[in-house]
C-alpha cells in the first residue's frame, strides 16, 4: 500500500506537507443560549503568538453557579500521528466536549504544532508552554480567563491525550519534573492508546499490519515525518525502552498514570511495554487494556467511547481523593 494516499499527504519539495484529508471542524461556541444542546461551551484562545499556537477552552454547559465547586482541569492533546487534525476537528471537539460535561471539568484542548513542518520535540514544547500558561493563570487570577479563574481548582490538574497525544501527554508529564509549576499540581497523566513503536517489529504489529485503522506502512510514515531528522523508531519519543533508558529513575516521579489499548491496535504491545515500565518504576499504574477494539475504537462506537469515559472518570476521581505526593 502507499501510506501516503492512505493518509491523503503529499510531502513536498519543501519538506511541508500538503494536508488533502477531509475531516469537519466544528466552531467553537461560547454563548450558553445559541448552545443549549451542546454539551459544553468552547472557545479559543492564545498560547504562543510567536509559534501560532492556541487552546479551545470547554466549560460545561450549563456553566455551573459561582457557588459550585470548583473542577479540575485537563489538558488535552488530540491525536493524528503528529502530523493531522486541531482540536476543532470533528472527532477531537465532541468528545472534549464530552467529556467536560461528564467528568465534569474544565478541559484545555492544547492546538500544538504539526510536523514535519515543525518535527518533535516541538510538539512537546508545545505542551510545556500549555502547563506555563495554566500556572500563569493561577498565579495571576486577575488577568486570567474568566472561565479558568471561576472554575477551575488548581490543585487537580491532569495530562491527557489519545494516540500521539498520549505520547505528548507523557513527555509533558516528564518534562513537568523539572520546571517550577507552583500553584498547580497534576494528579495524573492519561494515556488513550498511545502511539509507540519500535525498530524491531512487535507480535501485535506484525498480526495487524495491513490495519484499517493504522496499517503498519502509515504508522511507520507517521514516525519519518515526525521524528528529528535521521532518527529512527528506538529515538526516545518513539520506543518505551529507549525512553525507560535515557530517563531512568526520573520516570518514577511521575504521578499516576492511566493506560488503555486495544487487541485489535497494532500498537497493543507497545502500550502494555510502556504500562510494565512505569509499574517498574514504581509509577501508580491503572491499566486497561480490552481484546475488544481497534485503534481510536471509540470515534466509531459511542458505547466504547462511554465505557471509556467512565474509566476516566473513575481514575480522576480515585486520583484527586489523595493527597499528591509532590508539587510539579
Amino acid at each position: 500500500m502507499d501510506p501516503y494516499e492512505f493518509l491523503k499527504i503529499k510531502l513536498n519539495s519543501d519538506g511541508s506537507l500538503t494536508r488533502n484529508y477531509i475531516v469537519p471542524t466544528v466552531p467553537s461556541s461560547s454563548d450558553p443560549t445559541n448552545s443549549p444542546l451542546q454539551p459544553a461551551l468552547s472557545k479559543d484562545i492564545p498560547l504562543n503568538a510567536a509559534a501560532k499556537t492556541s487552546i479551545r477552552l470547554f466549560l460545561p454547559n450549563p456553566p455551573p453557579s459561582s457557588s459550585a465547586a470548583k473542577l479540575p482541569i485537563i489538558l488535552y492533546f488530540h491525536g493524528g500521528g503528529f502530523i493531522l487534525y486541531h482540536p476543532s476537528s470533528l472527532i477531537f471537539h465532541h468528545p472534549c466536549s464530552t467529556l467536560a460535561a461528564q467528568i465534569p471539568a474544565i478541559v484545555a484542548s492544547v492546538d500544538y504544532r504539526l510536523s514535519p513542518e515543525h518535527r518533535l520535540p516541538a510538539a512537546y514544547d508545545d505542551a510545556v508552554d500549555s502547563l506555563l500558561w495554566l500556572k500563569s493563570q493561577a498565579q495571576n487570577p486577575t488577568e486570567s480567563d474568566p472561565w479558568i479563574r471561576d472554575h477551575v481548582d488548581f490543585d487537580k490538574c491532569f495530562l491527557m491525550g489519545d494516540s500521539a497525544g498520549g505520547n505528548i501527554a507523557y513527555f509533558a508529564g516528564l518534562r513537568a519534573l523539572d520546571l517550577d509549576l507552583s500553584h498547580i499540581k497534576i494528579r495524573g497523566i492519561i494515556m488513550k492508546y498511545p502511539f509507540f513503536s519500535g525498530v524491531q517489529r512487535t507480535e501485535s504489529e506484525l498480526r495487524l499490519v495491513n490495519d484499517r485503522i493504522l496499517p503498519l506502512p502509515a504508522g511507520d510514515l507517521m514516525w519519518f515525518l515526525c521524528l528529528p531528522e535521521g532518527k529512527d523508531r528506538d529515538h526516545e519519543y518513539c520506543n518505551p525502552t529507549t525512553l525507560d533508558h535515557v530517563y531512568g529513575e526520573k520516570i518514577g516521579r511521575l504521578p499516576r498514570c492511566f493506560v488503555n489499548g486495544y487487541g485489535g491496535d497494532p500498537l497493543v504491545d507497545k502500550q502494555k511495554e510502556l504500562a510494565k515500565i512505569l509499574a517498574a518504576r514504581g509509577v501508580h499504574v491503572e491499566s486497561c487494556f480490552d481484546e475488544d477494539g481497534y485503534h481510536a475504537v471509540e470515534i466509531f462506537d459511542r458505547s466504547k467511547a462511554q465505557v471509556l469515559l467512565e474509566n476516566v472518570k473513575k481514575f480522576i476521581l480515585s486520583a484527586v481523593s489523595v493527597a499528591p505526593q509532590s508539587s510539579m
